[in-house]
């Protein structure tokens, strides 16, 4: 019998975390350390890497044609403001519960309080040039710096950049333009922005055949070098920000789904299961948007215009992940600065994490700059995220996979407010 997708994915996931961890164990114990790294390093890496490369060469395309063609398949201007409306509200109201659990957790654990100022100063002094390097990028975490950056000054400019956000904005305009303006051209090019999207539907279908394999190199290349203890002397810090991010991924967003979208949980995580894990070993949401898509139309049976809609916006400006991380981080370098945030100031954090969350990249390490920057708002050494970076890569592929499975949480309750919508929401 053929295996199930998500089925297969799993299996990738589990091969290669142990063959990665028996390969780490073996190197521990006398094996030979050199053919190890030669193999992650010319075979294993290389082979996730391109798979990556794969994903992220259809991102770009993929979300100019599917908003365009979603926006148009929704209908009328009415209707897209209505879908629009719901899912900033939905964005902003889960997005501030993420970031209350993180800060509820880190507020009772306290694991920067009493912080060995000695481990602190050599963790800050062992990654000090990647932290210099992180700093020196300054996103803005102004909200209206990042609504005038939203609009793009030249969109093929903004698209060789990778300035997602303003590729969307434009897309979504010529959505709208095409809704307004129905002439034989312009059906033309609606027409020919379908066969783009049709032609990138076919090339992700061809390329996601390779996620087990993927999945497996990538495991095994980070569990190999690592091992399965990458916490190392962070652990209680690594701890809160698992156990919040297991909170929020299944006792909020599973009560959310079956209170506001109707969908049962297990149908949801079943369902969803392999964007999850594509997101969790890539640490890319903007990466695993193709496979997103896939299992919310094919899996979850959400209608394409809604879920292209809400997906391919959500992957890069709704990271429940990425918030609850951010506030959380910052209260924790609080704490191992010996700074003591009042409850204004928490409040404050709150703000800033929801804006930069929706300002941060979809890559991975992406929402460290974002705290650095807090940091400096909070007039904390900015350089203070040199202590959490020994432990960041398991850290962002666990937000990872927070901030896609809030993406489709979101499209599951959006998709389930849009009674005005003509492609009726499948039985679940």
């Amino acid at each position: 019998m053929k295996l199930a997708l998500h089925t297969r994915v799993l299996i990738g996931f589990l091969v290669g975390t142990i063959g990665g961890a028996l390969a780490f164990w073996w190197t521990q114990h006398g094996g030979d350390a050199a053919w190890v790294n030669a193999f992650v390093e010319t075979i294993a890496q290389p082979a996730g890497q391109l798979f990556l490369k794969f994903l992220k060469m259809l991102v770009l395309p993929l979300m100019f044609s599917a908003l365009v063609v979603g926006v148009t398949e929704i209908g009328d201007i009415a209707s897209l403001g209505r879908v629009g409306l719901r899912m900033l509200i939905n964005i902003v109201i889960v997005t501030s519960i993420a970031i209350a659990v993180g800060l509820i957790v880190i507020n009772l654990i306290q694991p920067g309080v009493g912080f060995d100022p000695a481990i602190r100063d050599s963790l800050l002094a062992a990654n000090s040039a990647s932290a210099h390097e992180i700093t020196a990028t300054k996103p803005s975490l102004s909200g209206v710096k990042i609504i005038l950056g939203i609009v793009p000054d030249n969109p093929i400019k903004a698209a060789a950049d990778g300035d997602f956000l303003a590729v969307m904005f434009f897309a979504v305009m010529l959505g709208i333009a095409l809704v307004l303006r129905q002439t034989p051209a312009t059906a033309t090019f609606r027409g020919t922005v379908q066969g783009l999207l049709d032609l990138v539907m076919k090339l992700m279908e061809l390329i996601i055949r390779l996620t087990p394999y993927a999945v497996a190199a990538l495991m095994f290349s980070l569990t190999a070098r690592f091992g399965t203890d990458i916490l190392g002397r962070l652990g209680l810090y690594a701890l809160s920000v698992i156990l919040a991010i297991t909170i929020h991924m299944f006792i909020v967003l599973p009560l959310w789904v079956r209170f506001f979208g109707g969908m049962s949980p297990a149908l949801f995580f079943r369902g969803s299961e392999e964007a999850i894990l594509t997101a969790f070993s890539t640490a890319s949401s903007t990466g695993t948007l193709p496979t997103t898509l896939k299992v919310a139309e094919e899996n979850l049976k959400l209608p394409p215009q809604i879920a292209r809609f809400v997906l391919t916006i959500g992957a890069s400006a709704n990271h429940h992940g990425t918030a609850l991380f951010e506030g959380l981080t910052t209260l924790f370098l609080a704490q191992c600065f010996g700074v003591d945030l009042s409850i204004g100031q928490q409040v404050i954090v709150v703000g800033l994490c929801i804006v930069g969350s929706i300002g941060t990249a979809g890559v991975p390490a992406g929402s460290l700059p974002v705290i650095a920057v807090i940091l400096g708002y909070l007039h904390l050494p900015p350089e203070g995220i040199g202590i959490i970076l020994g432990v960041d890569r398991f850290l962002d592929m666990c937000r990872t996979a927070l901030n896609v499975t809030g993406d489709l949480a979101t499209a599951v309750v959006v998709s389930k407010g849009s009674g005005d919508i003509a492609v009726p929401l499948a039985s679940h």
